[in-house]
């Protein structure tokens, strides 16, 4: 029914793939990064939103910036506007990742074209614990994607959106955005829009975490960042 999966579905063993999509806890996350080269640059912020049961818990929110380990480029500062100043003081990358993985918990991550947060996470997380992000991860981005191919004449799909950006599939969604790169602000946006999928995979036959599992894995390697570069624009 969902196909050939050729990349490898993340974090499944710490799941009950039989529990309704509806049943489990999310943490709906983003990052801001100095770049995209993960051999040079760093995370500067994180954000993250808890969701239950298909609702989204306001409540429970992580919000931190991080002291990067390396300059902050001026091109850069203009998209997230956090300025060197904003970060002198905030503690380094250690410090704020541990925060932000017992915030986590064992809840199953979820994110837009997540592969690139992603690469970031697992660097640090590695050199930190020894090991990368173990929990569970969903892509909104894989599922928008599967969903647009078999929904197509669902007025989010109307006209079909052509780029990957954050911004443009929420607005699709009839999800407000600011227009301001925050990572708080972006994992709560990601959050409604992964809230106004999920009655739309189930009335596409998607109704457990085994399956949505499949259907969410990220974008990896060359795969994400050709689309990172030439589709999505980011």
């Amino acid at each position: 029914m969902f196909g050939l999966f050729k990349r490898k579905v993340r974090g499944a063993a710490a799941i009950d793939g039989r529990t309704g999509i509806t049943e489990a806890r999310y943490v709906v996350i983003d990052t801001e990064l100095t770049g995209l080269n993960e051999k040079k640059d760093s995370i500067l912020s994180f954000g993250a939103v808890r969701v239950r049961g298909g609702r989204i818990e306001i409540g429970e929110t992580f919000y931190r910036l991080v002291n990067p380990e390396g300059p902050l480029a001026a091109e850069n500062v203009v998209v997230h506007e956090i300025t060197p100043s904003d970060v002198a003081e905030k503690p380094g990358i250690d410090t704020v990742l541990t925060e932000f993985l017992e915030f986590c918990g064992d809840d199953i991550l979820v994110g837009h074209f997540l592969s690139i947060d992603l690469g970031f996470l697992d660097r640090a997380t590695k050199r930190l614990n020894g090991t990368t992000v173990r929990n569970p991860i969903i892509d909104t981005f894989s599922i928008h994607e599967w969903l647009r191919l078999r929904l197509k004449d669902h007025p989010y799909f109307l006209p079909p959106a052509e780029k990957c950006r954050l911004y443009e599939i929420a607005k699709s969604f009839g999800v407000p955005v600011n227009g301001a790169h925050n990572a708080l602000l972006d994992a709560y946006t990601t959050a409604q829009i992964f809230q106004r999928m999920v009655p739309m995979l189930q009335s596409a036959g998607v109704r457990d975490l085994g399956d949505l599992l499949k259907i969410g894995i990220p974008f990896e390697g060359g795969e994400s960042r050709k689309l990172a570069g030439e589709y999505c624009n980011l």
